[in-house]
This record gives C-alpha cells, structure tokens and sequence, in this order.
C-alpha cells in the first residue's frame, strides 16, 4: 500500500486529479454535516469508503449518513466511541492502528473534538506514532462565526459554560476583557439564564447573536444585545442546537458600572477581597478601588 503523506500541499493533491487514492494507516478524523446531508465533502465520502473501521460518537448517525450518500458499510467493523466510552472502547481503535489500519472516525455533527469525544483517542494515538489526519469540513462555531456580524479578526471559542449559577458567573467574569468576539456552545434549556448572567456580568448593551439548528430546516439567527435577547428566551426556552456569539467589550470601562459591581461585591466580602475581585474582572488598579471602597462610608 502507498504511503500517503498527510501534509502534502492543496497544489501538490489536485496536480495528481481529483480520483480518490488508497489511505494509509491511520486515524482520520472525519467532519460530518450539522444538519444538511449535502454537506459533507467528497474527500470525506472518500475516507468512509476507503476505511478499514469506521468509529463513530454516534454509529447510528453514521450508517444513516452513509446510506443517504450511497457508501455501504460493506460488513465492516464498526465502533461507538463517546463521552461515557471505556478505555477498552479506546483500546480497540488502538488495537486496530496497531494492526496497521485506517480508521475513520466521526462525531455526531460537525468536526470532532471541537467540543466533542475524541481527545483522549486522539492523545493515545499521537503517543504511540500513529499518524492522524484531518479530514475538515463542517464546523458550528465557524459557521456561526461567519453569520453572526460580529468582528472576525479575533475570536475565542470557549465551550459550554457551567450549568450551575455561580459557576456560570464567574466563567464570564473571567471573559469580560476578553478583546475578541465570544463563541459558546448552549443547552437551548439554559439558554436564557446564561443570556441573563453574561448580561450581569457584561453589560446588557453588549452586542450578542443567536445561531439556532445552523444548516436545518429551521435555521435561525438573531442579533440584538444580551439583555434584550435575555428578555426573549427568559420563558421561552428554543429548541435545538444553539451557538451563542458576544462582540467583545468596550476597551474603556465604564467607571459606574465598575462602581456598581465594588457596592454588591462589597454585600458579601470584605474591602480588600471585593476591591481584588472586582479589578481583576474590569482589569484595573486595586488600589484605586480599595480607596474607592473606604470612600463609600465617609
């Protein structure tokens, strides 16, 4: 079987024709459609067909894919591999590499390990010199990223926030002098919670978009700002998959807002750990908000 070398350049690929050409052994990891089945790229449809083992987060969802595009899974093995899989699971897509096989895996939708199962699969593998190769496509956060109106040059992807509340809070404390655009991943069930704690923490003028089912039937997007697209998922949770987008904040703080946040810091802690705390998330001087605080009682 040819070695193929994975970093060959996009020149080097298309000056050999566009036929489909044997894998070499490895672990291929395959995008796979958000929603629409058209999708999926020909190199992908290439790399299912071609594998000796196909692992998938979802097999399900896998072998309906591939029957919508016509590649038979032909008796080949097939591997669940997800967030609740064994390290035996991961051990027998080892064993497979080991025994000098391709194997293609895929997530649910979307790119794996992009807030999806995969890392530890992918971390052993690298240990043990197997080759693994990308097999791009599509992505959530980047179409989201693409839709949502928001400054592109400069973005963070951050996952899921916490689902608990004081968890959540702090999780955006952290990101307020974050200089990009903000991209989360949501429960449509915690949507508008998350919406009214990122408005607490952030501001409610700041500009926000809501990416709903991107590439399905019904695809939505809505841009407005925290506090009002709190207002409208406050009691009417969405349905389906959500991405959540936060232009970034203003470079100058805006000295009441700080003001506000030292007076209910100072509720709960003393001067010195409220003057801490509050700085770190606005990004400005301690001292200057510890002789804030004192002034508050003369």
């Amino acid at each position: 079987m040819q070695k193929r070398n994975p970093s060959k350049s996009l020149s080097e690929e298309m000056s050999k024709g566009s036929e489909p050409r044997a894998l070499s052994a490895g672990l291929y990891l395959v995008s796979t459609p958000l929603g629409n089945a058209r999708d999926i790229t020909l190199r992908a449809l290439d790399v299912l067909r071609a594998a000796d083992v196909l692992a998938a987060e979802d097999t399900r969802t896998l072998r309906r894919l591939m029957e919508i595009h016509a590649v038979p899974v032909a008796g080949r093995r097939m591997i669940a591999y997800h967030d609740h899989s064994s390290p035996r699971d991961r051990g027998a897509v080892l064993a497979a590499l080991r025994d000098g096989k391709t194997v293609a895996y895929a997530s649910e939708a979307g790119t794996p390990l992009v807030a999806d199962p995969g890392y530890q699969l992918v971390q052993d593998a690298l240990e043990a010199e197997h080759d693994v190769i990308p097999v791009p496509g599509p992505s959530a956060l980047i179409a989201a990223i693409t839709v949502a109106g928001l400054p592109s040059d400069r973005f963070a992807f951050v996952g899921f926030p916490p689902a608990q509340k004081s968890a959540r809070k702090k999780f955006f404390e952290a990101l307020v002098s974050e200089k990009g655009t903000l991209v989360l991943y949501e429960s449509p069930k915690r949507l508008g919670a998350t919406l009214a704690v990122a408005g607490e923490v952030m501001g409610e003028d700041r500009a926000a978009v809501v990416c709903r089912e991107l590439t399905k039937k019904f695809e939505e997007t809505r841009r407005s700002t925290l506090g009002q697209l709190a207002a409208v998922y406050a009691d009417t949770p969405p349905k389906g998959e959500i991405v959540l987008l936060i232009g970034a904040g203003d470079d100058t703080a805006d000295p009441a807002q700080i003001e506000a946040a030292l007076r209910k810091a100072l509720e709960t802690q003393k001067i010195k750990d409220a003057a801490r705390d509050v700085a770190d998330v606005y990004g400005v001087s301690r001292r200057d908000l510890y002789q804030l605080a004192l002034s508050f009682d003369s």
